[in-house]
């Protein structure tokens, strides 16, 4: 039996072909092409240079003009925007090709600095860092914050994106659903298990029902913003907000890291990572947990938190 597709509009069908395009790719990542690629037009505005079609040179152009004053990461996502514009438009993209390649690798040469990765932060660390949380609103709403983001390893858009509708308490624990993830933009959802604790101050579970009853969430968004004089707000936390309560909550218990490390929201993730490894969990219990779809970056954690412990160094009689 043959299907029969509905009839519309060539235009239409066009419109709504782009839409599905833009689309493909989260709500964060749009934002930063749309402010990467008019960056890179006000550039070739101020040069006199095309923009769309973009000559290999224009673009080599621009990222030398950032070498100096931008991250690594920041110029790869730059020349990731252009690729993304070129595209949509139908025109010819090739990052390969020597101009645009040869640039990058001369600023990695001359400007190419070690990558301050996240610290992971310990269970030890953990329990001076909710130690800070009062009982207040806000102390509540933090201490379940950072308990359920190490306890489920979630990224910071996971945790403020949490609505009541996608927790299940019970008495053994929680069994949270995750609608979608950085690793799942297609938004097939996964479910995870958080149980309760052996400590009723850094119990997760616990944490999270002081929290919801304190702030009678019956639904929508679970973190939410807590005003001067005690109101909570009815929209989600921003992402951000995670991190400068982290920030703010660290500072207070006096935990400090390496000048090579720094101290964010992805430290909880990797925390969780390190700790669950180290005390026998295997890899595939932790990625299932974590929802890593590579090994190799999962594993990566645990070699750093290994680095002297497993040091064949050890074996010099030094």
């Amino acid at each position: 039996m043959t299907e029969t597709l509905p009839a519309l509009p060539g235009a239409a069908a066009f419109a709504a072909a782009r839409d599905y395009a833009a689309d493909a790719h989260s709500a964060a990542t749009r934002r930063a092409y749309r402010a990467d690629w008019a960056d890179f037009t006000a550039f070739c505005r101020a040069a006199s240079l095309c923009p769309l079609p973009a000559m290999p040179q224009t673009v080599a152009a621009y990222l030398a003009a950032m070498a100096a004053t931008h991250a690594r990461s920041t110029i790869q996502r730059r020349l990731a925007a252009i690729g993304q514009a070129h595209k949509l438009a139908g025109q010819e993209w090739i990052p390969s090709h020597p101009a645009i390649r040869t640039t990058l690798r001369g600023i990695a040469r001359r400007h190419g600095s070690a990558v301050r990765r996240s610290a992971a932060l310990t269970t030890t660390e953990i329990r001076k860092i909710v130690a800070t949380c009062r009982d207040d609103l806000t102390g509540l709403r933090d201490r379940a914050m950072i308990l359920l983001a190490f306890a489920g390893a979630l990224r910071r858009s996971e945790l403020v994106a949490i609505d009541r509708e996608h927790l299940v308490l019970r008495e053994s624990g929680i069994r949270l659903t995750i609608p979608r993830s950085k690793g799942d933009q297609e938004g097939a959802g996964v479910e995870i298990g958080i149980p309760r604790g052996n400590r009723r101050e850094t119990c997760p579970v616990r944490a999270l029902e002081a929290w919801l009853l304190a702030s009678d969430c019956q639904f929508g968004p679970v973190f939410r913003k807590v005003d001067l004089w005690g109101n909570i707000e009815h929209r989600r936390l921003h992402p951000d907000a995670v991190r400068q309560i982290l920030l703010r909550r660290a500072k207070q218990a006096g935990i400090e890291v390496p000048s090579s490390e720094r101290l964010s929201p992805h430290g909880l993730r990797a925390g969780f990572v390190t700790e669950a490894y180290m005390a026998g969990a295997r890899d595939e219990q932790i990625m299932a947990h974590t929802r890593h779809a590579d090994l190799k970056t999962m594993r990566g954690y645990v070699r750093r938190a290994k680095l002297v412990s497993d040091s064949p160094a050890k074996l010099l009689g030094l």
